[in-house]
């Protein structure tokens, strides 16, 4: 009772409402929604389309040995200028339509007359092995007959000074252009004269 009022006390409520459990709204499941015909479809047409395209310009061989075959041109004759001016003899490099290869001889018809790759040997490889005469420890690489090398560059040689010079003129007095072709590409390299700088 209200001790001034004379009245009975409101009881507080004891029976509260209450959810029902569950997890929170944000963790409830959704329904999964997935890819329609029409969505699959297209994405057929395109993968169609990409393969029709793409594929046969990725597994373009020829392109590939292309351009690794004048990486490795380029590579050996600035290995061929180096070795040269570190052993201070002409170093020759013997370039066919099929292969590159270093030399301290111009004929190269001896075990000794040929330079031994940093590495210890060359790649190894089937085009290889047959364009250098089966020899692995020579710093000669080939390549694939789709690839050639055209050009009369057969007796370049560098100098103890590094200087590049043509062994039938003696001299060269203009950039010599090592053009690499393959694939319906060319990937040139270029040696300057006097300083024998090889560049792409």
């Amino acid at each position: 009772m209200g001790f001034f009022t004379g009245h009975p006390l409101q009881q507080p409520p004891t029976d509260f409402p209450h959810h029902h459990a569950g997890p929170p709204r944000c963790l409830r499941r959704t329904a999964a929604r997935g890819f329609t015909l029409i969505e699959l479809v297209a994405m057929l047409v395109i993968a169609g389309l990409l393969a029709t395209f793409a594929v046969n310009r990725f597994f373009q061989r020829d392109t590939f040995d292309a351009r690794s075959a004048s990486d490795q041109v380029a590579s050996i004759v600035r290995y061929g200028q180096k070795l040269a001016v570190a052993q201070n003899r002409p170093v020759y490099v013997r370039i066919a339509t099929n292969s590159v290869a270093l030399c301290f001889t111009p004929a190269c018809d001896s075990p000794a007359s040929r330079t031994v790759p940093p590495a210890g040997s060359n790649s190894g490889s089937k085009d290889t092995l047959a364009a250098c005469g089966g020899w692995g420890n020579w710093l000669c690489e080939g390549w694939p007959s789709s690839v050639t090398l055209p050009g009369g560059a057969s007796g370049f040689y560098f100098d103890p000074l590094g200087r590049p010079y043509y062994a039938v003129s003696g001299d060269f007095s203009k950039v010599l252009t090592l053009a690499v072709a393959g694939g319906g590409q060319q990937y040139p390299i270029n040696v300057s004269p006097e300083t024998g700088y090889v560049y792409r």
